[in-house]
C-alpha cells in the first residue's frame, strides 16, 4: 500500500461521508449553511492551516489578491466571486496529503511529490460536493497547470485554454508562497519574488496576468 493509500484515501472517505450526511439533513439546515457560507469556507481553510501551519493566512491572502486582480483584468463581478472562492479554497485538497509530507524540511521523494500533486484533484472533488461551489472547480483543479503546457494534474491544457481563474491563482499563489517562510527555506524578498514571476512569464505564467499583478503591487507600495 503506497503513501496515497495510507494517508489520502481514509481521510477523503471521512470528508465525503461527512458531506453526504449534511446532504441528508433537512432544508432548514441547508438554508443556514447557505446563509453562513463565508464562515463555512473559512472553517475549511482553517482545517488546512492546522495540517500545514506554514500556510497560515496564505489562502486568505490569495483570495484578496485574486479579488483585486480580477477587477484589474476587467472581469465581471460574478466571475470574480467564483474565482475568489477558488482562491480561498485552492489548497483544500491538502487535507488528504498529510502533515508529515506537508511539513517535511528536507527534499521530497518522487513518491511524496506525487502525493502533493494530488491536492488539486482532491480539492476539486471536495469542493464538488458543495453545490454552491461547483463553478470554482476548474480554477482549483488547474491552478498548477503551466502556461506553456505541462504542470499538473494532467498537463493537457496550455495558454488561454487554462481557466483564467487558475492562471490568476497560479501567479498570486506562487508570489505569496515565495515571500513566506516554508519548512524547507526562508522567505524570499518581494523584489526577488517579482523577478521570479518575470523570469517564468510565458512559460509557467500568463504574461498578461503577471504584468497586471506586478503593476498592482507596484501601485500598492507607493
Amino acid at each position: 500500500m503506497n503513501v496515497v493509500d495510507r494517508e489520502a484515501r481514509p481521510i477523503y472517505k471521512k470528508i465525503k461521508e461527512g458531506l453526504d450526511s449534511l446532504r441528508k439533513e433537512n432544508s432548514a439546515l441547508f438554508k443556514e449553511l447557505h446563509k453562513n457560507k463565508h464562515q463555512t469556507l473559512r472553517l475549511l481553510v482553517k482545517i488546512v492551516e492546522e495540517i500545514d501551519p506554514y500556510t497560515k493566512g496564505h489562502s486568505l491572502k490569495v483570495y484578496r489578491y485574486v479579488m483585486k486582480l480580477g477587477k484589474r483584468l476587467g472581469l465581471k463581478g460574478r466571475e470574480i466571486n467564483i474565482i475568489g472562492k477558488a482562491g480561498l479554497l485552492h489548497d483544500i485538497g491538502k487535507i488528504v496529503v498529510g502533515h508529515r509530507i506537508l511539513n517535511k524540511k528536507g527534499e521530497l521523494t518522487e513518491e511524496e511529490f506525487s502525493v502533493i500533486k494530488t491536492h488539486t484533484i482532491m480539492g476539486a472533488k471536495i469542493v464538488g460536493e458543495v453545490k454552491q461551489l461547483k463553478e470554482s472547480i476548474p480554477h482549483i483543479l488547474y491552478h498548477h497547470a503551466r502556461y506553456d503546457g505541462g504542470g499538473y494534474p494532467d498537463g493537457k491544457l496550455k495558454s488561454e485554454n487554462i481557466p483564467i481563474g487558475a492562471r490568476m491563482i497560479a501567479v498570486v499563489d506562487s508570489y505569496h508562497a515565495m515571500i513566506s517562510d516554508r519548512p524547507y527555506r526562508k522567505a524570499y524578498s518581494k523584489r526577488h519574488a517579482i523577478e521570479e514571476l518575470r523570469r517564468c512569464t510565458g512559460r509557467q505564467y500568463d504574461p498578461r496576468v503577471v504584468n497586471t499583478f506586478i503593476k498592482m503591487q507596484a501601485e500598492c507600495r507607493r
